[in-house]
């Protein structure tokens, strides 16, 4: 048998084609174009706004995580004498809330009155506020808790009223609310407006901040329902300042993707231009070459072997 080593059978290939490559590249020079300049704009414009919404969730988170660590700095502290902490009370400090102070004195039970609009858990009702003078001689306004909507429209049933006489009181600092322009019943406010229920009362109170009641002694036979202590949560302003940065990313996405799909479109129509007009023909498989024998049928020694490689 012959040792020489011919071309395989179906192992032969065509020279190579070159139209392969003349195939069109993608070109992006649109991208200079005006319509795709003013999407870009659009983009930068977008990406703007949304960094700003999101500083703002930002700047709204840093907010909630102060008030959050006052409650825990302040909430649990020992009971003030109100001798050294009238200046809350008078010149309230932001750092001061929910500082637990104890206040000597009475309560001014006649000038009892109580907020509208305090809902909850979902239901309506009213905050009791009595304004206590303290020893010292200063009127400070003590919210004794919550009250539902009674059957009365307007008004709760009963008013529970705060223990007579020399009263030891343990509150904690709130600042006073803002004005709202509503009128309200005799004997109601619309907020715990300071300055206002100094009005309605009739004499100087401390103007810039309120006491929330912890407790009393002597305590009150009742007493309204105690308010919902403050919530540590930070609320969803972090993902919300996250989510703004994602959707600014996701406009120069678009523009991107949009860019690259006018491109393929662009090449695609370019490539079926150049097949109408001739100057790119698809590649087509090479023919099978036949396979030639011997007279008697059999094969020649190379085939033979092509066939054993193969």
């Amino acid at each position: 048998m012959s040792t020489a080593t011919g071309p395989r059978v179906g192992s032969r290939r065509p020279p190579g084609d070159t139209a392969t490559e003349r195939l069109p590249r993608l070109r992006f020079g649109f991208l200079a174009t005006g319509p795709w300049i003013l999407g870009l704009l659009v983009c930068v414009l977008f990406a703007f706004a949304c960094h700003y919404l999101a500083q703002w969730q930002w700047d709204r988170r840093v907010q909630k995580m102060h008030e959050v660590n006052r409650v825990l700095e302040n909430y649990d502290d020992d009971a003030v004498p109100f001798a050294e902490a009238e200046r809350m009370f008078t010149d309230f400090d932001a750092q001061d809330e929910w500082t637990p102070v104890t206040l000597s004195g009475e309560y001014l039970v006649e000038e009892t009155l109580i907020a509208r609009n305090r809902p909850r858990a979902g239901r309506p009702g009213y905050e009791v506020l009595v304004p206590f003078r303290t020893d010292e001689g200063v009127v400070v306004v003590v919210d004794r808790g919550w009250l539902p909507v009674g059957d009365t429209p307007g008004r709760p049933d009963v008013v529970p009223a705060p223990p007579e006489g020399e009263v030891s009181a343990v509150v904690r600092v709130k600042p006073g609310e803002p004005t709202l322009d509503r009128d309200a019943p005799e004997g109601q406010v619309a907020s715990i407006d300071l300055p206002e229920i100094g009005r309605v009362v009739g004499e100087p109170v401390a103007d810039t901040a309120y006491g929330i009641m912890v407790s009393e002694d002597p305590a009150a036979e009742t007493a309204p329902q105690r308010l919902v202590e403050p919530t540590l949560d930070e609320g969803p302003h972090l993902s919300y300042a996250i989510q703004w940065y994602l959707f600014a990313a996701m406009g120069f996405g678009v523009w991107g993707y949009s860019a690259w799909m006018r491109a393929r479109n662009d090449r695609a129509d370019a490539l079926e231009d150049a097949v109408d007009d001739g100057t790119f023909a698809a590649r087509r498989p090479p023919r099978p070459q036949p396979v030639r024998r011997r007279r008697d049928g059999r094969l020649t020694d190379e085939q033979a072997e092509d066939a054993l490689f193969d």
